[in-house]
């Protein structure tokens, strides 16, 4: 097997909100859109980021249909977590979990998207 590309697909309420949200503050751009779906991409994040509507029909297992914000992070390490969190804060990201460092190394912060879901970038210390 040879993979060649790598996404995450979330289903959310209201996907171009999402999609402003990553492009506006992580450089994410976008690389297709129709109604209820919208992919973006960023080649150093090493993968596509995909966001959904919830309650497509040609959405498939129905099982797993539901909002993508329960328990979900969306994690991406960064070089300068200090200045990333500045950066944020001074753009009015909310902020959900302020920065801090665990004790094995990981300093993250945490944000919320317009449709409530979190964005954690972290670097490693």
């Amino acid at each position: 097997m040879n993979i060649t590309a790598s996404a995450i697909s979330l289903n959310v309420a209201d996907p171009q909100a999402s999609a402003k949200f990553v492009v506006d503050h992580l450089g994410f751009i976008e690389k297709m859109s129709a109604d209820g779906f919208v992919s973006l991409d960023r080649p150093d994040a090493g993968l596509n980021l995909i966001f959904l509507r919830t309650g497509l029909e040609t959405f498939k297992p129905k099982s797993a249909a539901g909002h993508a914000g329960d328990g979900l992070l969306v994690v991406f390490v960064v070089d300068d977590i200090d200045a990333e969190y500045a950066r944020l804060q001074a753009e009015g990201v909310p902020i959900v979990t302020p920065i801090e460092t665990e004790e094995w190394g990981e300093r993250y912060f945490q944000m919320s998207d317009p449709n409530g879901i979190i964005l954690q970038l972290v670097q490693w210390v």
